[in-house]
């Protein structure tokens, strides 16, 4: 597997089932997993697999969470998180540190970590650099995961855009924190995580919402088409 790779990207919506659901119509995938493990963060969610990639909605159960707000700010439904897998996370932690990106949450479990950045600080989106052993596992995703990688189809996430208010400045600090590089792509600009096959763009805002992930494009997955669902729009190639 070749790292940084975008692993997750994760919808926020004011109720689970509908967008769950229109997910797993539209892309024909397997139930998903619940972790309840997010109840720490007042949440809900459902955890689908794409290749060896993974797609998430998640939904506030009480007041006053993060995603809660986030819903508020975007005014509906939304993309809201991009979760990077690294292969060392105490490097990418001090690179991150350098750089002057706050954490805002942190776990180190015996074969997946997690770092949360400060949205302030990396904008766009809520932002997490994560670790796992073996690589191609994925704790978050379940049991099927857990030290080890579950059989799967080919394909999965190969790009995201989000909308910015400023978006070479934007694409730099999510540079930063993967330790690689942001270039200016038309009006807006781009990071690509050229071993792993990805492309995240940046653009400015145009629907007037805030900030936030617009569009998630799904590669050799077997399934092509646009869907518009909780906010985003998917594109399958």
């Amino acid at each position: 597997m070749s790292l940084p790779r975008l692993r997750q990207v994760a919808l926020a919506a004011r109720e689970l089932q509908p967008v769950a659901g229109a997910l797993q119509k539209a892309f024909g995938w397997a139930k998903p997993f619940h972790d309840p493990g997010v109840g720490e963060f007042g949440l809900q969610n459902a955890v689908f697999t794409a290749g060896d990639t993974f797609v998430e909605v998640v939904s506030p159960v009480r007041e006053g969470t993060t995603a809660g707000r986030y819903l508020e700010r975007r005014g509906g439904d939304t993309g809201y998180m991009a979760i990077f897998q690294v292969a060392d996370v105490r490097a990418a932690r001090e690179r991150v540190a350098a750089a002057g990106i706050r954490v805002v949450w942190k776990a180190d479990l015996g074969d997946v970590a997690g770092t949360h950045l400060h949205p302030r600080d990396v904008p766009g989106a809520i932002v997490s650099i994560d670790w796992a052993d073996p690589p191609g596992s994925w704790r978050w995703a379940g049991p099927a995961w857990t030290g080890a990688a579950a059989p799967h189809s080919p394909g999965g996430v190969s790009a995201i855009s989000v909308e910015v208010k400023e978006p070479l400045a934007a694409a730099q600090r999510w540079a930063a924190a993967l330790g690689v590089e942001a270039d200016r792509e038309g009006d807006g600009a781009a990071v690509r995580l050229v071993n792993a096959g990805q492309v995240l763009r940046f653009a400015s805002l145009r629907t007037g919402r805030a900030e936030g992930i617009t569009e998630v494009t799904l590669a050799g997955t077997g399934r092509t088409g646009i869907h518009d669902i909780g906010g985003v729009r998917f594109v399958a190639t």
